[in-house]
């Protein structure tokens, strides 16, 4: 039979029932995060969240492309317009920036991912929330280990132990990840390890600890253009650019966050969330289309922050309610160096960038529900935020390039939840969403060497507008869909990029963005289980806007966006022999790659095959699981790199049929 819509945290920062919420929100469990699954990149698990698209690049070099209903399709590295956290830690730096794979996925129990107009109570680009939960500490102390080997001599190993000692919740999570990768230029190792440790004081108070730490090396295919990517002899290659420059990444991230809570009452909660962490990135890119001038980019950042809120509940007038009030501080200091490390093929030390960007955020908010009728709830809230963006310029070769720039602004959001019965709920709201530009957006503008940062761009601000039904049908089945419509002005877009590989960003005039999310959840009778949803996306330009390379007209799509996308599976377990199978499919329309839509990237379907033993003897429990993906080997195209004119190596073909073997073992003392 199904279960009860899960318990839910983000939203509203309290725990509730996500069927009572006016918010499209939706939870991605364990199991789907890590049964059949590589467990390393988060497009894994979120392909069959409606209202996201989360695709596999195929390669480790860049992180997945993610928006939410669009937001974030523009993005060529890390992502923007949808905040990440982790425990309630942010993973997005001030300026907007997100780096979701600092989490291993192995050590995460939930995800809980929300669209919408309350994504904006999070704070600067938050055209949707995903927050990552790690897995709580068993009763019963716990250690375990899994083995993983696939196609592309892909190899994985996990070891974790977790338990309670001495009032001690601790979880240790640590892993080692190697591929050759699918595509030529694309080998690639990164190890993880994760800690959390949570103190409980008293009753009243607990004090948990998260580390999360990881490096990584990997070399970096780029793109593809058209005659390569759709040529089944060359879809696997690389542009000699990428071999001649030998275009690779080096990443390393730690960071500590802490997360204090003290209950003073049963109706008072005082929450402190800490951070602190360092990234360094090491990126080089082709200069020229050749790749025979080569530079490399490199980024190194401190970052902090902290969250303090208060948490309040009770009865007014009889009429049950809850409160939650809060201010939030982040910093991220990044040492940037650019410098051509190869010209005309041979090795050089040439620096054309040299300076300190400074990104701080400043937000106050207040969010609260009152439910005004046993079966009419009305939430609200309101978020003050004020990002600064500062450029020191160290380099004296093009002038003086420092500047500095800020924007502010207030969202309010409201909506209510009709409790038409206890299985049928309707809701609505609206709110207002603002978007600021990253400093990977700022940096040039223009494509001349010596380009100096861009501190012009405008903030892009929205209008949200969202309906839904949550319904539970029969006893078996639960049913959500959401109609919504999104207004922006000043839409930041991927101008162009040029052969050097710098992208230039600008504000286009207007954008729409309207559609339907659906997704039905179904568990029937002897263990047969099925789930489907889909999304269409209507997200195009809403008014003419002279881009860098012309007219784009009013009508054009927004590039990255897919106008529909359907996910489904059948599973079935059968408990006497530990057996379980499930058959996914997956389908894409076609994606526009550029503003003026003169290049696609065609409509993809493909199916995938999971399936697995589980074994439960005395107190060990094992694992056998095989995941074929793409098992009828479509050639397709898995990402697009938006607006690249200058190169037009538009394509990231998705790898052919591949297979991936996994065995865990784990053992309760």
């Amino acid at each position: 039979m199904i279960q009860l819509a899960p318990i839910v945290v983000t939203g509203t920062r309290t725990e509730q029932n996500s069927f009572d919420l006016p918010i499209a929100i939706d939870v991605v469990k364990q199991e789907d995060i890590q049964n059949g699954q590589l467990q390393m990149t988060l497009s894994e698990s979120l392909i069959r969240v409606p209202g996201i698209t989360a695709q596999n690049r195929t390669q480790q070099a860049q992180d997945p492309q993610i928006s939410s209903r669009g937001f974030g399709s523009r993005s060529a590295f890390g992502v923007r317009g949808v905040r990440v956290y982790v425990d309630g830690i942010p993973l997005t730096m001030p300026d907007g920036q997100g780096q979701p794979g600092v989490v291993d996925l192995s050590a995460i129990k939930s995800i809980e991912v929300m669209r919408g107009p309350f994504s904006a109570l999070y704070g600067n680009s938050s055209g949707g929330v995903i927050q990552l939960f790690t897995q709580d500490a068993p009763d019963t102390p716990t250690i375990g280990g899994t083995v993983m080997f696939g196609s592309y001599d892909t190899k994985r190993q996990i070891m974790n132990a977790a338990g309670i000692a001495d009032g001690v919740e601790y979880l240790l999570n640590a892993s080692n990840f190697e591929s050759e990768g699918y595509r030529d230029n694309s080998e690639s190792d990164k190890q993880q390890a994760t800690a959390k440790f949570k103190f409980n004081i008293s009753e009243d108070t607990k004090i948990t600890t998260l580390i999360n730490w990881f490096d990584q090396d990997a070399q970096d295919p780029i793109g593809l253009d058209r005659a390569r990517a759709f040529n089944s002899s060359t879809r696997d290659t690389v542009v000699p650019a990428a071999t001649n420059a030998n275009t690779r990444v080096s990443r390393s991230h730690t960071q500590v966050g802490f997360n204090f809570e003290h209950a003073f009452n049963e109706n008072n909660k005082l929450s402190f969330i800490p951070y602190i962490g360092s990234r360094k990135n090491s990126q080089i890119l082709p200069f020229n289309a050749t790749g025979t001038n080569a530079r490399t980019s490199e980024i190194s950042r401190e970052f902090y922050g902290s969250d303090l809120r208060w948490d309040n509940q009770g009865k007014l007038a009889d009429m049950s309610y809850n409160f939650s009030a809060g201010v939030n501080y982040g910093k991220s200091s990044d040492d940037r160096l650019d410098v051509n490390t190869q010209l005309a093929g041979l090795p050089a030390n040439v620096i054309n960038r040299d300076e300190e960007n400074i990104s701080t955020n400043y937000d106050r908010y207040v969010q609260g529900k009152l439910s005004i009728l046993e079966s009419v709830d009305v939430h609200a809230g309101l978020r003050r935020t004020k990002v600064n963006l500062k450029v020191k310029d160290n380099f004296s070769g093009f002038g003086d390039n420092s500047g500095s720039v800020s924007y502010e602004k207030t969202n309010p959001v409201i909506g209510a939840t009709w409790k038409i019965t206890p299985a049928v709920n309707v809701y609505a709201n609206y709110g207002k969403g603002f978007e600021t530009p990253t400093f990977i957006e700022a940096a040039y503008n223009s494509a001349t060497s010596g380009a100096t940062p861009n501190l012009t761009l405008k903030p892009s601000t929205s209008e949200n507008f969202e309906i839904g039904s949550k319904a539970f049908i029969g006893d078996n089945t639960q049913a959500n869909i959401t109609l919504f419509l999104v207004k922006t002005s000043d839409e930041i877009v991927a101008s162009s990029t040029d052969a050097a590989n710098r992208s230039i960003f600008a504000n286009a005039n207007k954008t729409v963005r309207k559609g339907v999310e659906l997704s039905i959840d179904s568990n029937f009778e002897n263990n047969i289980s099925t789930y489907f949803s889909y999304t269409l996306l209507n997200a195009k330009f809403d008014s003419d806007f002279i881009g860098a390379n012309g007219l784009i007209l009013d009508g054009n799509r927004i590039p990255g966006t897919y106008n529909s996308q359907i996910y489904g599976e059948i599973a079935w377990k059968y408990d006497p022999l530990g057996f379980n199978v499930a058959f996914e499919g997956r389908h894409n329309s076609k994606v526009y790659v550029n503003d003026l839509n003169s290049d696609n990237a065609p409509s993809s379907t493909i199916f995938n095959l999971r399936t697995g033993f589980e074994q439960n003897i005395s107190n060990w429990n094992f694992k056998e699981y095989l995941r074929i993906e793409n098992m009828f080997d479509k050639e397709y195209v898995g990402s697009v790199r938006v607006n690249d004119y200058g190169n037009q190596r538009y394509f990231e073909p998705a790898a052919d049929r591949n297979y991936l073997l996994g065995l865990s073992a784990a053992y309760k003392f």
